[in-house]
């Protein structure tokens, strides 16, 4: 992306945001605590931890063993352990592919086809012989298992969470800084907050890793496909579209070579021969069908688990089809329309109702060569597979739910809301012939967009609100005021937690006054309050209740905006503003300067320049949540940052929603008495940029207090 300069006191919305801080130079953070050895190293590390001579060990004893030297202070015991249960653990990856892939070509299920009354052992004689093959080669693999079971001091199952959380890396970075080997810790702490960016924001002041930081780190568990996608998109920012092109050309290719892969290792799981679902009646086929079915439930939700980003728990949604959808524009922008055709045909196997992509299937047409049949040219053959096969799977796994009764909720990951905005690149027609694609903004175009007139009046969804101003009233474009966004009791309530959750500053970084030397500034992450509520330290329901008002919040302003795509969160934040008691009298400062929320505003030449994560912003909302103090109106103002268009008294369920651009400078008047409490709210069109943090609210919402399964393919 082309983000790499500070988020400012808010949010960057998104996991590349965040790594490409400069504050990355800081990233091998030397934090003990966070690396406590489980209960028990301690005791044992008197021991020898020389490993016993005999077959090569499990990742699970060698990474066990490598804690503990960890926690004895053996620190170059420790690197030898852990990176040898890594390299074992990948090596048992890989040995199980390979028996499985040559297996497969070997012993093909296929040969048992055709009817008769012997079909039932031509198919059992091709399973058997693909068993025994499968067995035969993994048997070979003389490292993949030891001869007896491994004597843990974990079960192995967290020890295998443990690595699909890269805690080896965190072990890693800090052994290898106290050896100081600099580089080295540098390149396993960044592959550590790959998957666990909550760690960023702590700093480290080590001098010698300061000094490596201007290494190139690489990823050592870094998924080829995720790499090239997000290599491809930060091309076509750039306007690059031949990089681009080649870009998510080689995505597309690593993407099926990983699904192929993540297909294959669903044939091996520990979870498959458990009896939980069998009930006594089940007979010989019930239980079969549903080994199959299990089977393929784990092949059928690859989609998820290749469309997710390392350290997130929700996947991209619409992830493989706008592969094709940025291709399309791609190609369109070379000149290249007959594979612009080709991929947006691509794109509506996936969304076959999609207007604007019909409408830019019409135009690739009318600009072919005359020569050319455009019947002839067909959606790509590598997505025409794989939505046939999707669909089946859903066919058939929903007949698994009906008829065998096996959990399971379909999970429709490629929503037309969900990954594409209503502003997608629609070229549209003018007499006979069509007019050329507009040229691109400054600003944020992660898709291929228009500029369409803006609207607003849609319904308010909720019958409790009041409207009180429409943009025309506040004097500006996109803009509006509502009342009665919340109760009174309601107001009440979340001021009482945020009294109990806010740190000083933005909630981050600690800072006290980080806009105004004259006020304390304190802030509480939509995350923090949900872990203090079901900790117990504040009401849950409080914590739900903050949860809530966000949520309803995105739907009206989506909604008043008639915006016709998914909104999404970029940052939600609790703040308070107390004037501080040796404040200076008649101040005229502002308790926040006017600033535009998606770009930095530059009052002397009247422009706003954009820089990513910021500019990935697009619509902007503060809820009010009391009255009882002094000064703290919100204004807009004019492009100079000068002149006042309209002033806001905030006071309980009061709401002002904007368009986040340049086209609404605003700001905040000095709190001079009391306290100012507020929810500010930040949503993006682009899903590449919503919040890490609402994602893991998310899915505590779902998920808490029931103990994550492990998916087969994260046991390796």
């Amino acid at each position: 992306m082309r983000g790499r300069g500070g988020c400012g006191w808010g949010s960057c919305g998104s996991l590349w945001a965040l790594l490409l801080r400069p504050t990355l130079l800081l990233l091998p953070m030397l934090l003990l605590p966070m690396l406590l050895p489980p209960a028990g190293h301690s005791a044992r590390a008197a021991r020898g931890h020389e490993l016993s001579q005999g077959p090569p060990q499990p990742f699970e004893v060698l990474y066990d063993r490598g804690v503990e030297a960890f926690s004895a202070g053996d620190f170059e015991a420790a690197v030898r352990y852990l990176e040898q249960a890594l390299s074992s653990r990948r090596r048992l990856r890989e040995g199980r592919l390979r028996c499985r892939l040559e297996c497969g070509a070997q012993a093909p299920l296929g040969t048992a086809r055709g009817g008769g009354p012997a079909w039932e052992l031509r198919f059992l004689r091709a399973l058997l012989e693909r068993a025994r093959c499968v067995r035969r080669c993994e048997r070979g693999d003389e490292d993949t298992a030891s001869a007896s079971a491994p004597v843990l001091s974990r079960s192995p199952a967290d020890v295998r969470l443990d690595f699909q959380k890269r805690m080896p890396y965190s072990y890693l970075q800090q052994a290898y800084s106290q050896m100081n080997q600099m580089d080295k810790a540098a390149e396993a702490a960044y592959t550590f907050l790959m998957a666990n960016p909550e760690h960023m924001a702590v700093p480290s002041h080590d001098e010698n890793i300061e000094a490596v930081a201007g290494a190139k780190l690489v990823d050592r568990e870094a998924q080829p496909h995720l790499e090239h996608y997000r290599e491809a998109v930060e091309y076509y920012e750039a306007d690059d579209f031949q990089l681009a092109i080649e870009s998510f050309e080689q995505a597309l290719k690593d993407y099926f070579t990983a699904d192929r892969e993540c297909r294959v290792l669903c044939e091996w799981s520990w979870g498959y021969g458990d009896q939980e679902h069998l009930v006594k009646t089940d007979g010989f086929y019930e239980i079969i069908a549903g080994l199959y079915s299990r089977r393929l439930i784990c092949e059928h939700d690859c989609v998820r688990e290749l469309a997710t980003w390392p350290g997130q728990l929700s996947p991209i949604e619409n992830f493989l089809p706008l592969h094709y959808d940025y291709l399309q524009f791609s190609y369109y922008q070379v000149g290249n329309y007959v594979k612009a055709l080709e991929c947006a045909r691509s794109y509506l196997l996936f969304h076959p109702d999609d207007e604007d992509v019909q409408d830019n299937v019409r135009y690739y047409e009318s600009v072919l060569e005359e020569s050319m049949d455009p019947q002839i040219i067909k959606a790509r053959e590598d997505a025409t597979i794989f939505m046939k096969r999707h669909k089946l799977e859903a066919e058939l796994i929903i007949s698994a739910v009906v008829n065998l009764g096996i959990p399971y909720t379909e999970q429709n990951y490629w929503t037309h809301d969900g990954g594409r905005q209503e502003d997608a690149p629609v070229l549209s027609e003018t007499g006979d012939r069509m007019a050329e694609a507009p040229e691109k903004s400054g600003g944020k175009q992660p898709l291929p967009r228009l500029d369409r007139e803006a609207q607003e009046g849609g319904p308010l969804l909720y019958s409790h609100i009041k409207f009180v101003y429409n943009s025309e009233q506040l004097n500006g474009t996109q803009r509006m005021l509502l009342d009665n966004v919340l109760s009174e009791e309601e107001c009440q309530e979340l001021q009482s937690m945020a009294g109990r959750i806010m740190l000083a500053g933005s909630g981050y970084k600690g800072e006290v006054s980080p806009l105004t030397p004259n006020e304390k500034f304190e802030g509480a992450t939509i995350l923090r309050a949900l872990k203090f509520g079901y900790e117990g330290r504040v009401p849950l329901k409080s914590a739900r209740l903050f949860y809530d008002i966000s949520e309803k919040a995105r739907k009206i302003v989506q909604s008043y905006f008639r915006l016709n795509s998914t909104l999404y969160f970029s940052f939600t934040h609790l703040v308070c503003r107390t004037p501080l008691s040796d404040q200076p009298q008649n101040r005229d400062d502002l308790s926040h300067p006017i600033h535009a929320d998606n770009c930095f505003l530059d009052s002397d030449t009247n422009e706003c320049w954009k820089e990513f994560p910021l500019a990935a912003r697009d619509y902007s909302a503060i809820l009010y949540m009391n009255e009882d103090f002094e000064g703290g109106e919100f204004i807009f103002t004019g492009i100079d940052s000068k002149t006042v268009t309209a002033s806001i008294k905030p006071k309980c369920g009061r709401m002002v929603s904007f368009s986040s651009g340049r086209e609404n400078p605003h700001g905040v008047k000095a709190v001079t008495k009391g306290q100012r409490c507020a929810v500010a709210l930040w949503f993006t069109l682009d899903p590449l940029y919503r919040e890490l943090e609402r994602l893991q609210a998310d899915e505590m919402i779902r998920q808490w207090n029931h103990e994550q399964s492990i998916n087969p393919k994260d046991e390796l």
